[in-house]
């Protein structure tokens, strides 16, 4: 562990906690926010630098109490005392590398998700449909904002593609391992011969982008529009207020007809395009780091078939932790933090050993 890093940081925790309490920063709201901010980041890895100083110095007490003591019942309870200290040093420890690994800039943002049904037609449809409820409910269980941006449905009220926006606090951090393919396996409404069948849904999360980050010519564009329209090709609204947005340099296409006014379809359309822009650099410079991938669960690869939904045997596994859930009917309800958790450590113990 780099203790010469975190004497660095206690230094700059502490010269922030001076900076935070000057007048003449406070003056500035936008300079002393951003301090603030930073102060708050560094707070923790502080803590914990000084949890594991003082779990070093009660380790030396007892080694020097051992030298000294004679009782050998108070030898014993110093030799109790000394392993507790050395358990907690390394328990300290290790939540010291955690706070120290390098932090997804992407974590804190709202996001993107797109479904889309995929082998399986009407079956993979019908599934792609209870795939964005769940994740809708999951939403709402965090008090998250769920904003609708274009959903395709199909006559039996599946849905061909959803794309939707979530907002809130660390969305990202806890939804960026959805991204994969989602089998499932069932016997279906339509199947008259009780078999079951095996269909596929894609899910993407894509980290809401800033202007900052993703810079687009108008001259790249190609918008069109048109009325927007229900399942069955029934239109719901009487002008052109639909927009379908093509960025002609990488054929990346958006449409959204979720709002009444073309100009908020635009702009939905424009936030949902930077980010699928900035999904695509970003997986180019990726791919530079293969090895870097290794470390990571699964958080990139739209191909990689990453969970199973078995309905007769009501069970959810994922395949990238080997992880089982018993409990399918109350998981397709939104209760997946259980599942989202286990995949956030067993990233986390990916990147520890790597460091290492």
């Amino acid at each position: 562990m780099n203790l010469d890093k975190l004497k660095n940081i206690k230094s700059k925790f502490e010269a922030l906690s001076a900076s935070i309490s000057d007048p003449a920063v406070i003056a500035d709201n936008k300079e002393w926010t951003k301090l603030v901010k930073e102060h708050a980041t560094l707070e923790p890895i502080v803590a914990q630098y000084d949890a594991y100083l003082k779990a070093e110095s009660d380790i030396e007490e007892a080694k020097k109490l051992l030298k000294e003591e004679k009782d050998p019942e108070m030898l014993e309870l110093a030799k109790i005392e000394l392993e507790e200290k050395k358990e907690l040093l390394a328990k300290t420890e290790n939540e010291l590398k955690i706070l120290l690994l390098p932090v997804d800039p992407n974590d804190e943002k709202n996001v993107i998700v797109e479904i889309r049904g995929g082998a399986g037609g009407d079956e993979a449809a019908l599934f792609a449909y209870e795939l964005m409820r769940m994740y809708k409910m999951f939403a709402e269980k965090n008090r998250w904002r769920v904003e609708d941006v274009d959903i395709n449905l199909t006559e039996l009220g599946g849905v061909k593609e959803a794309v939707f926006q979530i907002y809130g606090d660390s969305v990202y951090r806890k939804m960026k391992y959805e991204s994969g393919v989602h089998r499932v396996q069932r016997v279906p409404d339509t199947e008259t011969q009780g078999r079951i069948h095996t269909s596929t849904v894609t899910v993407a999360v894509l980290p809401e982008v800033e202007d900052v980050v993703v810079e687009i010519n108008e001259k790249d564009l190609k918008i069109d529009t048109y009325r927007s329209g229900g399942a069955g090709g029934q239109h719901i609204n009487k002008t052109d207020s639909a927009v379908r947005m093509t960025h002609l340099p990488t054929g990346i296409v958006v449409t959204c007809q979720d709002e009444r006014s073309q100009i908020k379809n635009r702009e939905k359309a424009m936030r949902v395009l930077k980010s699928k822009l900035y999904d695509l650099y970003q997986s180019k410079a990726e791919k530079e780091y293969a090895e870097n991938r290794k470390s990571q669960v699964g958080t990139g690869d739209r191909s990689e078939r990453i969970r199973t939904y078995n309905f007769p045997q009501g069970r959810v596994t994922d395949h990238r932790i080997s992880m089982t859930i018993y409990s399918i009917e109350t998981f397709m309800n939104g209760d997946i933090d259980g599942m989202l958790e286990a995949l956030r450590i067993a990233d986390q113990t990916a990147k520890l050993e790597k460091e290492e």
